[in-house]
């Protein structure tokens, strides 16, 4: 499988009278757009390429899948009013798009250098992310929304599952609820794991279905955290950053890690 071959794959199961699709051959991206509104989904093919190889025809049945739900939510009105418990953070990598392809601006908060804070709406299968067309339209401001998100990212689940290779432990929280990496924003959590960890507490989100913590007691524990995020950042829908993170005294910082030796 490569790229031109996924493409001829997603064309043949996504067409539809009332769609278009626009491929770009210089990103490697397919855009499949409603013909009528002009609000579309575009796809990474490399991207495609890469879980094809990882789980075969399982990885374009989730690419129709994704492309068909969020195609269908683009043709449905989403309010905020009513949906208060549906509100949650998400983290996306810096490089992210700030506003949607009709040009909205979505609501953003700074995070960390590598990564920024949206908004969604979950709609159940998917989710909108809230911009500031739609904020305006139901009256509600930036302050709101946050805080709303917040109180509903703490109802979420922490529970994680723990592994232990050459003396470190790694603790994984994976539900796929769309929001794993999101806990990531949950303060007590972070706080009450640091007070388990024995040697230095490292934070990684290299997709947003998925978040790591690490209690890293030696170098060895840093050679595999880095392999183990870059992994999970190749292989995931929607991919934040194959960096880690430090977490100390309530911060997190950024980190390089190379050839055994680790750089701020």
């Amino acid at each position: 499988m490569d790229t031109k071959k996924m493409k001829k794959e997603l064309e043949k199961r996504l067409q539809k009278d009332n769609r278009s699709i626009h491929y770009d051959r210089e990103k490697e991206t397919i855009r499949f757009e409603n013909k009528e509104t002009g609000k579309g989904i575009t796809v990474s093919l490399s991207s495609a390429v890469s879980k094809w190889h990882e789980e075969k025809e399982k990885a374009i049945d989730e690419v129709v899948y994704y492309v068909e739900e969020a195609l269908g939510v683009m043709g449905t009105e989403q309010k905020i009013s009513g949906n208060e418990k549906k509100i949650f953070p998400v983290i996306r990598s810096t490089s992210f798009p700030q506003e949607s392809s009709d040009g909205n601006t979505f609501i953003t908060d700074d995070h960390t250098a590598e990564t920024r804070i949206y908004y969604a709406l979950d709609l159940g299968n998917t989710y909108r992310l809230v911009d500031e067309e739609l904020l305006k339209k139901e009256g509600w401001d930036q302050e709101k929304i946050r805080e709303m998100a917040q109180f509903n990212l703490r109802s979420l689940s922490t529970e994680m599952k723990k592994d232990t290779v050459a003396g470190n432990d790694y603790y994984f929280l994976n539900t796929n609820d769309g929001y794993d990496a999101s806990r990531i924003l949950n303060e007590k959590f972070l706080k009450e794991m640091s007070e388990k960890i024995e040697g230095d507490m490292a934070v990684s989100v290299p997709h947003q279905d998925v978040l790591i913590i690490c209690d890293l007691r030696n170098e060895t524990g840093y050679d595999i955290l880095a392999q183990m995020s870059m992994s999970f950042f190749t292989n995931g829908h929607v991919p934040i950053t194959a960096l880690s993170f430090i977490y100390e005294n309530g911060e997190l910082e950024p980190i390089f890690i190379m050839a055994k030796n680790r750089k701020k």
